[in-house]
């Protein structure tokens, strides 16, 4: 059959491109468009191969098999196929498994079926080699594609680069067509239009994360159920100023910004926050002395505003068009929220209520980003980092709306 295919070890590609970008193999360190990768790879693999493509196969891991975010995006795009193995942590690293066993399956089968002319290799290891070799003897073309290596390494088994009939390399100006190293200078930036941001929320979004878990204080109470905050505050064993270096802004830190900025003029969309918070838990609201924050027990959840019509339509766009980036899981679930929103008023109660998101709507946000994939794979719960982000996000979509709305009329 003269066609080609495309056989591609996720966990080879963008670890090697990780580092080629940023100087180590950890794919956290790079962001990847992985609709611009689809399209290079099909563009190359007919060009190089002179066949049109029949399919690409996705290789990757993931815990339990569970299909992550970037998993969902690619599994919908045509032509392309996500084969799933397992990801495991041993001694504090992660690792495939299953992965090259189904490469390798995949590989020998298409060639004994003569499903294509031509198959493309993307991959490195030399576990591989027996597979290749099977292909060839089924009379298909195997090519052998490698990542350019970061300060002249060689990342591809010598055995398998010599029984390839034909090699090329993915230079750095292809990869970066597609892949880019991650800025870590701030925090879940919030992407589109610039628009003024509260001062609390531009401390919050712009403080780094911590650099490591090592040597930092312990919390002294346990998660709540669905990733709520902890119903205690941990107790650092210093306390570090609101945004410092290696460190977040805390409730704490966030009410006595709004101390600061309660002796100075504010926004009128704005008033400065209380300094006394609330905490959202799984036993539903935990009130600190002297609240003075509004009910928002009346404020209706996304499920309440949606129509069977919309749900169908936001179940669409959640498969095709949202990746399941943290940040932008907030942001999506804020819009929807947002537009349905019968009264505008009930957006204002909900911006003075900052940085608490209200328990009932809370539950519903994380719940919905854990459709994407974002549990923590040891305790069932969304991981302390992706619950900040997707908060963030959320925040932002609601503090963007907010102040458009009390902006000028002639701005």
């Amino acid at each position: 059959m003269d066609r080609c295919v495309v056989l591609v070890d996720a966990g080879y590609l963008l670890g090697a491109a990780a580092s080629l970008l940023a100087g180590e193999p950890s794919r956290s360190r790079i962001l990847v468009d992985h609709a611009a990768v689809v399209s290079g790879l099909r563009e190359r693999a007919e060009l190089e191969t002179g066949q049109p493509l029949l399919r690409i196969y996705w290789f990757d891991g993931a815990p339990d098999r569970v299909p992550q975010p970037e998993h969902r995006r690619l599994r919908v795009m045509p032509r392309v196929t996500v084969r799933l193995g397992a990801l495991t942590r041993t001694d504090g690293r992660w690792a495939q498994k299953g992965v090259d066993a189904a490469m390798h399956a995949e590989l020998s089968e298409l060639a004994r079926n003569r499903a294509c002319s031509d198959i493309v290799l993307v991959t490195g290891d030399g576990d591989l080699l027996p597979g290749m070799m099977s292909a060839k003897e089924h009379g298909v073309a195997v090519h052998l594609w490698a990542v350019q290596a970061a300060d002249g390494d060689y990342n591809q088994s010598e055995d398998l680069v010599a029984e390839a009939d034909e090699r090329r390399v993915l230079d750095r100006q292809w990869i970066t067509a597609a892949i880019r190293a991650r800025d870590f200078g701030v925090n879940c930036a919030p992407s589109g239009p610039r628009t003024e941001i509260r001062p609390e929320i531009a401390a919050i979004l712009s403080a780094p994360l911590p650099e490591s878990d090592a040597g930092a204080p312990q919390e002294t109470s346990r998660p709540a159920k669905n990733g709520a905050a902890p119903e205690r505050e941990p107790e650092p064993e210093e306390p570090a100023a609101p945004g410092g270096k290696g460190a977040r802004p805390t409730p704490k830190d966030l009410a006595d910004l709004g101390r600061i900025h309660a002796a100075a003029p504010s926004h009128p969309a704005h008033p400065a926050p209380s300094a006394t918070l609330r905490w959202s838990s799984d036993k539903g609201w935990t009130d600190r002395p002297g609240s003075d924050l509004p009910d928002t027990s009346g404020l209706p959840t996304l499920a309440q505003l949606t129509s069977a019509e919309q749900r169908w339509a936001d179940r669409e766009a959640d498969i095709t068009a949202v990746s399941g980036d943290p940040y932008e899981v907030g942001q999506v679930f804020a819009r929807r929220w947002i537009a349905r929103l019968p009264d505008t008023g009930q957006l204002q109660q909900l911006s003075t209520h900052y940085p608490r998101v209200p328990h009932r709507i809370d539950g519903e946000l994380l719940r919905y980003a854990a459709r994407f994939g974002l549990l923590a794979h040891k305790d069932d719960q969304i991981d302390e980092h992706d619950r900040y982000a997707i908060r963030a996000g959320f925040w932002r979509e609601v503090d963007a709306r907010t102040v458009s709305e009390h902006a000028p009329a002639g701005d």
